[in-house]
Formats: C-alpha cells, structure tokens, sequence
C-alpha cells in the first residue's frame, strides 16, 4: 500500500508500469534503452477512492484520463529508470492528494456601498469625458 493521506492508501496492483523509450538528450542511451515510464491507474476501479475524490481527480488529470477511467501518467525527465519510476509515483501521489481535499465552498458577498459609490461616481466621470469629446460641426 502507498499512502496518500491518513485516509487514503493506494494498492499497488492497482498501478501498471510499462517501460518506453524516452525522447530528448541522453545520447546513444536513448536509442538503447527504454527508461521513461508509462505508469497506469485505473482511477474507477480504485476501491480506497470515494466518488467525490474520483471525481476531483478526473477533472484534475484533465487529458491524461483516458475514456475507459485510466490515468496515464509518462514520466521522462530522467535518465535511469528508476529515478522515472520514482518521479511517476510522485506525481500521482501528489495528484491523488490534491484531489483528496475537498474545495471551500464559494460565500457569496455583496459590494459595500462605498464601493459602489465609487464605482457610479467612475461612470459619470468617464461619461462627462466622453460627452465632451465633440466632434467637429459639419458643414
């Protein structure tokens, strides 16, 4: 189990790591060997995540969900496997705690009416601006 939070714990056979080649610098290595990671998590099939934090995550990950509820996360930015793999497992722990915290809900407030004052008082002014802007008589 990977823990998350208090409350949350990943099960490792819930991810799937499948081995690729990276792209950018690395020389000869890259071409050789397949040392980014492509990690997988089924995201709808995760028994410890609620519905809520499923949800949060989906819209979080954005792109990287695919149709099926699968979170692909590729990881690059080094150049041994293991530290690609480490750096994967990160992310989606991060990601995951993310989405585990639930958003404050948004109060509504009102202008103060001082705040409105100015703001009536902002218009009349860029109203008189403007209505002197006189065009010129035509003939």
């Amino acid at each position: 189990m990977i823990p998350v939070t208090d409350d949350i714990a990943l099960d490792e056979r819930d991810i799937e790591e499948s081995f690729i080649r990276a792209s950018g610098p690395g020389g000869q290595n890259v071409n050789k060997v397949a040392s980014a990671v492509q990690l997988r998590f089924n995201l709808r099939g995760s028994r410890p995540l609620s519905e809520a934090v499923q949800a949060r995550l989906e819209r979080l990950a954005g792109q990287r969900v695919s149709n099926e509820g699968v979170l692909v996360i590729t990881a690059q930015r080094f150049r041994s496997q293991e530290r690609n793999r480490a750096d994967a497992l990160d992310r989606l722990v991060a990601l995951v705690r993310r989405a585990a915290t639930a958003p404050r809900p948004r109060r509504r407030t009102r202008p103060s009416a001082a705040a409105r004052e100015r703001r009536l008082a902002a218009k009349a002014r860029r109203s008189r601006l403007k209505q002197q802007r006189g065009g010129f008589p035509q003939e």
